[in-house]
C-alpha cells in the first residue's frame, strides 16, 4: 500500500452560488486521510460557506452512508482565512466527494490537503 501526501487547491470556488461545487472525488481502489482544509474569502464582503460530503458507501454490517454537511453557513470575513477539518481527521473512501458552496460567487479560493492510501 502506498501512502501519498497531496494538495490540492482551487480558485475561486463557488462559481454558481447555491450549487456545491466538486473539490474532491476520492479515487477507485484508494481510501483518503483529509488533514485539512483552508478556505479564504478573496471578495469585498464577507461570505457564507459550507463543505458537504457526498458518500454512498456502505460499510460492513451498516447501512448506506448519507449525504451530509461538514460545515453550514459558516461565516469567513473580508480578507480572512478558515481552517476546517484539522485537528481530527476525515477519512474518505472511494467515489466519496468533497463539494464547496459560498453564498457570492466565486468567493473563496480553497486548499485540501490529504493522504491517499492505494
Amino acid at each position: 500500500m502506498a501512502n501519498t501526501f497531496k494538495v490540492i487547491t482551487h480558485a475561486g470556488m463557488g462559481n454558481n452560488a447555491g450549487t456545491p461545487e466538486t473539490l474532491y472525488t476520492v479515487p477507485s481502489s484508494t481510501t483518503t486521510v483529509v488533514i485539512g482544509l483552508t478556505l479564504c474569502n478573496v471578495t469585498t464582503s464577507s461570505v457564507l460557506i459550507d463543505v458537504h460530503l457526498e458518500s454512498d458507501t456502505t460499510n460492513t454490517g451498516q447501512a448506506q452512508n448519507a449525504n451530509i454537511h461538514l460545515a453550514k453557513d459558516v461565516p469567513i470575513a473580508v480578507g480572512s482565512s478558515l481552517e476546517l477539518l484539522t485537528g481530527g481527521k476525515y477519512v474518505l473512501q472511494t467515489t466519496d466527494i468533497l463539494k464547496i458552496d459560498s453564498n457570492t460567487n466565486g468567493a473563496v479560493d480553497v486548499s485540501l490537503n490529504i493522504m491517499e492510501i492505494t
